[in-house]
């Protein structure tokens, strides 16, 4: 019995030591698992395990692969900080804790330390090392004890660390997939949502709650929706790629379905991927409108060339032709039986010299006169001249303006023809009209008064869609031969280009075309032109009329 009783009294310490260490690790697991803390939960079990030892201080270190270093994760001294590190090859009793491979106890200057290296799978963790106290730490069963601790105290960091890791990557993940501008949304078989980023959370105006679980077809349009739910072989074959414009997420979008396969190679869900190309396409359309722009004002310029060369030959003798038929007309008494005759020569004269002067003016050879000036009376002086044949054609005219519309800088009598152009067409489509024969007119400002906006709109039947990129096109025209040249509207497309706006054409929803016209604003009150129209025929340089008898001179009846 006398050899019995200490053994048993030695297993039964051994054994009480176990029970504690064991309930030491269930607290530290219970830490962690009530808060993923592991600074906290080692702090604690720093302070339980200093206890067990009856020891000095006990500290905590964990390694660092990628420094190789070791921090101080945790104390059972208050008065210590975490955070101090070490080199892993230094002679700090951690650094040599880390390097055993069963714990130890050491020499430390005033005392001794019980040094455990805390190990993983096929890694090191870090080191415990606690400072004597009152207990000696060489005892075989403490050493024991510690070792137990250092091994399952590693397989609980290091199960921490391997979740934090993978939290880590999730959380990564999570804010990679919030962070595409994309809008993309994860369906099962049923297409209902799996899961969604933020970019489509914030446009379908819900939070996640409110989408996950839910028919996809509830935040996208009928088309996407159809798309989407359309049976095909995307799942064996691979991706396939459309672009839609969808109202319900309020856009156009390039749409990309990829298929989600099993580990077992069986489809379990798609994911859709919607790319805002809204921005783009209208880019694409602003630029395919510039160029067809670009290519009009080549065009312009290369006819032009051609027009202006012959314009200004015609001109000088048809100057000199109207000249000389209205001297002989005013003070001609041999002309007198004759000047009904010489009246309507003049008539065809000038008209043929109004002509040229569109040719010119089309050109660009005309300078234009720059004043400042109200579009809404340029448009009034432009209806007056109209208002014989647009009375003529049974045609009513609707006009409405902004109030305190600002002023724009142009020459008067080029954009009143511009408007007469505009007009001309305009009470042309209106009178082929079956119905009511209506011309609106709508002056206008933007928001910031930057620009001024005149718009003809008639009741007509529209402009056919072939013809819409050409209408502006010299010598293109709709109209039957004889009824029209094919210049209007591209001397008024050079006439608007010249003062800096432009100009362009539309068929309106409801029937009849719409033409709008935007020039620059000029900033201060209006400065009114002069009413009166100057003559804007050219007098050939060097012209002198024939000398006349004062005694004959007699103005026509």
């Amino acid at each position: 019995m006398s050899v019995s009783n200490p053994t048993q009294a030695r297993l039964e310490r051994e054994a009480a030591l176990t029970r504690r260490i064991q309930e030491v690790l269930l607290r530290f697991a219970g830490g962690i698992s009530s808060t993923l803390n592991l600074e906290n939960a080692l702090t604690m079990l720093a302070g339980e395990a200093n206890a067990l030892f009856g020891a000095r201080v006990t500290t905590v270190w964990l390694y660092e692969r990628r420094v190789r270093e070791l921090v101080l994760a945790a104390s059972s001294d208050p008065a210590t900080a975490p955070g101090r590190r070490i080199r892993a090859d230094s002679d700090e009793a951690a650094a040599r804790g880390l390097r055993l491979d069963r714990p130890a106890a050491a020499d430390a200057g005033a005392g001794r330390q019980l040094l455990a290296p805390m190990r993983g799978w096929r890694r090191a963790l870090g080191a415990l090392v606690i400072d004597e106290g009152a207990a000696p730490l060489d005892d075989p069963p403490l050493l024991e004890a510690a070792d137990q601790l250092a091994r399952q105290l590693s397989v609980a960091v290091e199960n921490v660390q391997l979740l934090e890791d993978v939290l880590q990557q999730r959380r990564l993940l999570e804010n990679t997939f919030n962070a595409l501008i994309d809008l993309v949304v994860v369906v099962d078989t049923s297409l209902k949502v799996v899961q969604v980023n933020e970019p489509f959370v914030q446009r379908v105006g819900r939070d996640q709650a409110g989408v996950i679980g839910q028919p996809v077809a509830e935040f996208v349009g009928a088309d996407m929706a159809a798309w989407l739910a359309a049976p095909d072989t995307a799942e064996r074959e691979g991706i396939r790629t459309r672009q839609m414009t969808d109202d319900r997420l309020d856009g156009i979008f390039a749409v990309t379905v990829t298929p989600l396969i099993s580990q077992d190679g069986l489809p379990i869900g798609r994911v859709v991927v919607a790319r805002d190309v809204t921005a783009q396409v209208r880019l694409e359309a602003e630029r395919e409108a510039l160029g067809r722009r670009l290519a009009q004002s080549e065009r312009l310029a290369s006819l032009g060339q051609f027009v202006a060369g012959i314009a200004h030959e015609m001109n000088n003798p048809l100057q000199g032709v109207l000249g000389h038929l209205e001297l002989l007309i005013r003070s001609s008494d041999e002309a007198r039986p004759v000047r009904p005759t010489l009246r309507r020569v003049f008539s065809e004269a000038d008209r043929a010299a109004k002509i040229v002067h569109n040719l010119l003016v089309f050109t660009g050879s005309r300078q234009a006169k720059r004043v400042r000036l109200r579009v809404d009376r340029v448009l009034s002086r432009a209806l007056a001249s109209r208002a014989a044949q647009l009375t003529r054609a049974g045609i009513d005219v609707a006009r409405v303006e902004d109030a305190d519309v600002p002023s724009v800088a142009g020459d008067p009598l080029l954009l009143q023809q511009a408007l007469v152009n505009m007009l001309a067409n305009a009470e042309h489509a209106a009178a082929q009209a079956p119905g009511p024969r209506r011309i609106e007119t709508r002056v206008s400002t933007s928001a910031d008064r930057q620009t001024v906006s005149l718009a003809i709109a008639d009741s007509g039947a529209g402009i056919p869609a072939e013809a819409l990129p050409h209408i502006f096109d010299p010598f293109f025209t709709t109209k039957e031969v004889g009824q029209g040249t094919g210049l209007g509207l591209a001397i008024t497309y050079g006439i608007i280009q010249e003062h800096g706006g432009i100009i362009q054409a539309f068929n309106r929803p409801g029937g009849g075309a719409e033409f709008i016209i935007q020039l620059p604003a000029v900033a201060g009150a209006a400065e009114e032109e002069s009413s009166a129209e100057p003559d804007v025929r050219a007098v050939p340089e060097g012209f002198k009329p024939p000398r006349r008898s004062p005694r004959k001179t007699k103005r026509p009846k």
